[in-house]
């Protein structure tokens, strides 16, 4: 089953062909389960839903480090995966892990710099003129100068 709005299509769901049958996304109920993440243990859509072992650490942790807004905090990590893929996510939670980056600001910081690409340095292959320049060595003490004046 496919879900379009406005020619974008929104979702894709296996049909259920079965008697008393259901397929759920789970991705899809997280943005109701944050905000009310006591339902987080019983919902139906999460009941097969196997996350890696990395993820139930991170739950404790949170849980142990933030009572109650905890498993609220746990979702919004989950809630990465509308923009990642698991194995994208489970890199960054284990390294969040590894370093006591745990929160989800935390863990979206580390997606996005494991996601960005490496700065290529700059040849000067083909341009001579460029290797003629020279650039002065910075002077600490210069700035310090500087800092003098502006005190009282």
């Amino acid at each position: 089953m496919r879900l379009i709005f406005e020619d974008k299509l929104i979702a894709r769901h296996r049909r259920c062909w079965g008697r008393e049958e259901s397929f759920f996304e789970p991705v899809h109920y997280l943005a109701l389960l944050e905000r009310k993440p006591g339902g987080f243990d019983h919902a139906r859509p999460l009941e097969k839903w196997n996350l890696p072992v990395c993820f139930g650490v991170l739950r404790r942790k949170l849980e142990a480090e933030h009572g109650g807004s905890g498993t609220r905090e746990f979702i919004k990590v989950l809630r990465l995966l509308e923009r990642h893929s698991m194995s994208v996510l489970k890199r960054a939670v284990c390294h969040g892990l590894e370093i006591g980056a745990i929160d989800a600001n935390a863990i979206r910081m580390i997606l996005e710099y494991q996601q960005d690409s490496p700065i290529a340095l700059f040849c000067l292959d083909g341009r001579p003129q460029l290797k003629l320049v020279q650039v002065a060595r910075t002077e600490v003490a210069v700035y310090r100068s500087l800092l003098r004046e502006v005190d009282p």
